[in-house]
C-alpha cells in the first residue's frame, strides 16, 4: 500500500532519504507537542482548505482558521502540552465553526423582514371621531376584496355596474361582496 504524504512532509522525507541523513525527529526522542505557532504555520493552509470545502467562501474560511487558533491560544498558551492531539483538536474547532457559520448564514437567508405598515397621518386621526375609528378598526377585518367593494360604493359612490367593471368581476360578485362586507361590519360594530 502507497501512503501519500502532504507536499511539505514528503519533500523533507525524500530529502531525508537521499541525503541519508537520520530523522532528526526520532534522534531526538519522543518528540513534544509543537508550540502554537509551529503549528500554526504547518497546519493553516490546510484548514483553509477543510474550510473553504465546507462553507465555500475563502474569507469565512480564513475567519473560521483564525479564530481556531485563536481559541486554541486563549484556552491553552502558547506551549500545547496539556492538548492530547492538537491537530485533531483544530480539526474538529473548524469543522464546527464552520457548521455554525453555515446555520447563521442559513439563518440570515431565510429572514423575511417584516412588511412596514402604514401609519395613518396624526392630523388624521385627531380629526376622527371615536365612532369612525370604530368604523375603520371594523374595516380591517375584511378582506382586499371586501374592503374595494364598500370604498367605490359608498366613498366613490359607484354603482354595482360601474364596480363590477373596475373590478372585472361579475355584478353579482359585487352583490354577494358588499353584502357580507356589511353584515360582517354590522356584527363586529353591534348594530342590527
Amino acid at each position: 500500500m502507497i501512503r501519500v504524504l502532504p507536499f511539505p512532509p514528503l519533500l523533507a522525507w525524500l530529502r531525508r532519504v537521499l541525503t541519508d541523513t537520520p530523522d532528526p525527529m526520532r534522534a531526538a526522542g519522543p518528540p513534544g507537542p509543537p508550540a502554537i505557532n509551529e503549528l500554526y504555520h504547518s497546519r493553516r493552509l490546510s484548514l483553509v482548505r477543510l474550510a473553504v470545502l465546507m462553507v465555500d467562501d475563502l474569507p469565512t474560511a480564513e475567519d473560521i482558521v483564525q479564530d481556531v487558533f485563536a481559541a486554541l491560544y486563549r484556552r491553552h498558551g502558547a506551549d500545547l502540552r496539556t492538548v492530547a492531539d492538537p491537530h485533531a483538536y483544530l480539526v474538529a474547532g473548524v469543522t464546527n465553526a464552520a457548521r455554525s457559520a453555515l446555520r447563521r448564514r442559513r439563518t440570515a437567508r431565510a429572514y423575511v423582514p417584516p412588511v412596514a405598515g402604514t401609519a395613518p397621518a396624526a392630523e388624521d386621526e385627531a380629526m376622527l371621531g371615536e365612532g369612525d375609528r370604530e368604523v375603520l378598526r371594523a374595516m380591517r377585518g375584511l378582506t382586499p376584496r371586501q374592503r374595494q367593494v364598500l370604498v367605490l360604493r359608498y366613498w366613490s359612490e359607484l354603482t354595482e355596474q360601474e364596480i363590477a367593471e373596475t373590478m372585472r368581476v361579475s355584478r353579482g360578485t359585487v352583490k354577494s361582496t358588499a353584502h357580507r362586507a356589511l353584515t360582517i361590519l354590522r356584527d363586529h360594530l353591534g348594530e342590527r
